[in-house]
């Protein structure tokens, strides 16, 4: 399958502005790309690119005052089979686990682990270690937030989305990483495309997503708490311990941003 994403974003700029930017998609990605998905800018400035911490492909540069746009576009290569899964992956002892994933057992900006503690316990801490626990954790999160846009708010935290019942996506994965990891269970947040392939029409705007990955079984394994369902054409663009490390655009001065689009949709096939 092939498919087709990218974004373009605008913006009125009062000053010259630094911005970084983190809207390619993931190195791990790369061999399945058509053609690179280099950043393209309106009116052309210098880039100046980098990985993160976490190894996510950064873009930095200097937004001139007055309307700016940037834009990146693709083909992916994609199995179309959905998310993977399996059901039999064990839970890790934290002793037996990969010094590299500790880090996704702590709390964090917005995942507060010592305030959840006791209530992840309450609702899971009796099921059976492993695949069907963190499902279970989806469910919940799944049926307890009710999804709006009208609720965004870039402050709010796992805790609070769990007591206001509201949010976007990145509650939803919020609370469920910090539910993971009150359980010992390695949860990292995702950002990137998500498709509607394969679901019935009319299909939303295009939209950049959040999600997890747990650790389970020795490996990193996606969970959608919002969509809680499969879903072709998952993309990563980046990830980290919570939203606060993967700013899609990151901007130190005042700006408007007054135009956003997002492409995620099958392209359709080669011929030969």
């Amino acid at each position: 399958m092939r498919i087709h994403v990218g974004c373009e974003m605008t913006y009125d700029f009062v000053q010259d502005t630094p911005v970084v930017t983190m809207l390619n998609v993931h190195a791990s990605r790369f061999s399945d790309l058509e053609r690179p998905d280099y950043l393209l800018t309106v009116p052309a400035v210098p880039l100046e690119g980098y990985r993160d911490t976490f190894g996510n492909w950064c873009n930095r540069l200097v937004a001139p005052a007055g309307r700016f746009t940037l834009k990146t576009d693709t083909v992916v290569r994609d199995h179309g089979n959905g998310d993977m899964t399996d059901t039999v992956a064990r839970q890790e002892e934290v002793r037996s686990l990969p010094v590299d994933t500790l880090l996704y057992l702590l709390g964090s900006r917005y995942c507060e682990t010592d305030r959840l503690s006791q209530t992840a316990w309450d609702l899971f801490g009796a099921m059976a270690p492993g695949w069907a626990r963190v499902q279970a954790i989806c469910d919940y999160v799944h049926d307890r937030i009710t999804f709006g846009y009208e609720h965004s708010r870039p402050t709010r935290t796992a805790l609070e989305a769990f007591e206001e019942r509201r949010g976007v996506c990145r509650d939803y994965a919020h609370l469920a990483i910090a539910f993971c990891r009150c359980l010992n269970i390695p949860a990292r947040y995702c950002t990137g495309y998500v498709s509607d392939i394969g679901l019935p029409l009319p299909h939303a705007p295009g939209d950049f997503a959040a999600w997890m990955e747990v650790f389970l079984g020795g490996r990193w394994h996606t969970f959608d708490p919002r969509n809680n369902s499969p879903r072709i054409g998952r993309i990563l663009i980046a990830y980290g311990r919570d939203a606060a490390d993967v700013p899609l655009t990151l901007t130190f001065g005042p700006n408007t941003l007054v135009d956003f689009r997002v492409t995620t949709e099958e392209a359709t096939p080669l011929t030969t």
